[in-house]
């Protein structure tokens, strides 16, 4: 990946909505020089999907929670049933297995507390390897970034 892959990379994280032509102009190729790395970055899985980001604000009523989930044992087969179980619930936005105290975090998403117990019936307390877990619930998202960080040379070197 060279320097023009990683500005490709940056204006589409931006927005994926631009024209071929228009992304061509801003990182300064031709047309199709852009056309052709873009594809090489989908075929190779850099960019992996494109998607439209929606205003949670304009859809309703929403809470956003960061969970915390510790399990009763660390056993690896476990932990895979309960991410599976995490992953398959459209109520998680994101999950993440940490190191420390905490086995997992979990963003949920969910229009209330009556749709976030049953969240909780159906994923957390189903689970019987989980010991405990700490719901944060959030009051304002002051940021959210949806923009992977894309190494330069420099740094893919070392």
């Amino acid at each position: 990946m060279d320097t023009i892959d990683r500005r490709l990379l940056d204006q589409l994280q931006r927005d994926a909505s631009l024209t071929n032509q228009a992304l061509a102009d801003v990182v300064g190729l031709s047309p199709s020089a852009c056309l052709k790395r873009v594809n090489r970055l989908k075929a190779t899985g850099i960019i992996q999907r494109q998607v439209a980001l929606l205003s949670p604000e304009a859809l309703g009523p929403c809470l956003h929670m960061v969970v915390e989930v510790i399990m009763e044992r660390d056993n690896r087969a476990l932990y895979q049933r309960f991410e599976k179980r995490a992953l398959a619930a459209p109520e998680v936005k994101q999950c993440y297995k940490v190191t420390g105290e905490i086995d997992f975090v979990l963003i949920v998403t969910v229009v209330d507390m009556a749709a976030y117990d049953h969240f909780c019936d159906a994923v957390l307390y189903a689970d019987d390897n989980m010991k405990k877990f700490r719901t944060l619930i959030s009051r304002k998202r002051s940021k959210f970034d949806t923009a992977e960080r894309i190494p330069d040379d420099r740094q893919a070197s070392r």
